[in-house]
């Protein structure tokens, strides 16, 4: 299938033709033909599937032709908006929108917290069609006056199980309340746990379920790589994986802010073009490291897991784990930065005997083995864990998952962008 048998307008199939866009991912196939048709839709796809163009092309092209109907020089209001966890996937599905509505007449833009408000206001008093907002900023926006939702047509909730993850709830339910009753409604979200069907149920009306790979699956693009070492020889063993020079750009994931920060400055000790990109970072700080990592100027992007959820970046290879996120979904997401839409990619993890559990809850929801890396000059030498001190490790296990989900609502309700 091509996107030409999609049924889009010219203006937007010139737009995808200049990205180098030929064929349609399979949620991009099955969604836009549904979004045009203005059916509500559940979308489930893991990340890198292309879930912004399927939601954002059909969008454009209702916009564009009520627009277009309309032909007269009034101010334009919001047809859209579109709803999303963090800064950086706003401003990437704001950079998307840009893209695919070059050629036709729909106007765009992008709210989101940390930065001074008065650029966005001054961009949203011209009027726009579609509006990108971060709930934080929206509300508080909404409670000023310099936004009404009353026009809004097209309702988009992306990356809802990280929504949820980072305690914007409340937010959703003020927005629905705010939203008019008779309108579409499209969410999208890489996992279905049960507090987002029920989300769902209150947001979507006889909604078509779209779910293009098994939740929480690895893309077969793809390769994942694993070294096991200590935790007092990790930085050493990554120097060495560096020593590739196949490795040309990485984005390197740490648990901590701390960790990215403390990561990035041994890089550039050791002369890896390095920057750390996290929540403590200034947005123009956060915006600048992402725009050299993207322009090539840096060699390895160090990130947390919240940060990096709206990284898109086209071509990215290699992605590394210094540390194995303790929630096995979390190491889906992380490697779904590389081998996008179809693209090849590598996964390198570095495990520590600490978190050699965790890579055996990965393997389990990933349904296969990660292929462990026996040329290591600094394997792991601490002995296998006992069945006792496995058992107590899995207690121990189940309090860190619960303490984690606790500790990211709590930040969630109080940090608020």
């Amino acid at each position: 299938m091509r996107f030409e048998d999609l049924e889009l307008i010219n203006p937007i199939l010139k737009a995808l033709k200049k990205k180098n866009y030929t064929e349609p991912t399979p949620i991009q196939a099955q969604a836009i033909p549904l979004v045009l048709k203005r059916n509500d839709v559940l979308g489930c796809a893991q990340t890198g599937t292309g879930k912004t163009a399927a939601f954002a092309i059909p969008i454009i092209q209702l916009i564009h032709r009520i627009e277009s109907k309309q032909q007269n020089n009034r101010k334009p209001v919001i047809r859209s908006l579109i709803v999303t966890p963090t800064r950086e996937l706003a401003i990437q599905i704001d950079e998307n929108i840009q893209a695919y509505s070059e050629h036709t007449m729909v106007k765009h833009t992008v709210i989101f917290g940390g930065v001074k408000q008065f650029k966005q206001v001054e961009r949203l008093k011209k009027g726009v069609h579609i509006l990108v907002a971060t709930p934080g900023r929206l509300l508080d926006l909404i409670s000023q006056g310099y936004i009404s939702l009353d026009t809004v047509k097209v309702f988009v909730l992306d990356e809802a199980d990280r929504m949820l993850d980072m305690g914007f709830i409340n937010d959703i339910k003020k927005l629905l309340k705010l939203l008019p009753e008779q309108r579409q409604s499209l969410f999208f979200s890489a996992t279905m746990p049960n507090n987002i069907v029920k989300l769902a149920n209150n947001i979507l009306t006889n909604p078509k379920k779209i779910e293009v790979a098994a939740v929480s699956s690895a893309a077969e693009t793809i390769q994942q790589y694993l070294y096991y070492t200590n935790r007092t020889t990790k930085k050493d063993l990554l120097f060495h994986i560096l020593k590739d020079r196949d490795i040309d750009q990485a984005l390197l994931f740490a648990r901590t802010k701390r960790g990215a920060d403390r990561i990035a400055r041994y890089l550039k000790k050791g002369n890896v073009k390095s920057a750390a990109i996290h929540g403590d970072k200034a947005q123009n700080q956060r915006q600048r490291a992402l725009k050299d990592f993207k322009a090539g100027k840096l060699r390895v992007l160090v990130a947390t897991d919240i940060a990096a959820r709206g990284i898109d970046i086209s071509k990215l290879r290699y992605v590394i784990n210094m540390d194995v996120p303790n929630i096995a979904e979390t190491y889906v997401h992380r490697i779904g930065r590389s081998g996008r839409a179809g693209e090849e990619g590598v996964a390198i993890s570095i495990c520590e005997p600490e978190e050699n559990l965790y890579i055996r809850d990965i393997e389990k929801l990933i349904k296969k083995k990660i292929t462990v890396i026996e040329d290591n000059p600094f394997p792991q030498t601490e002995r296998p864990m006992t069945e006792r001190e496995k058992k107590e490790w899995n207690k121990e296990k189940a309090r860190r998952k619960q303490e984690f989900f606790a500790n990211r609502k709590k930040a969630g309700g109080q940090r608020r962008r």
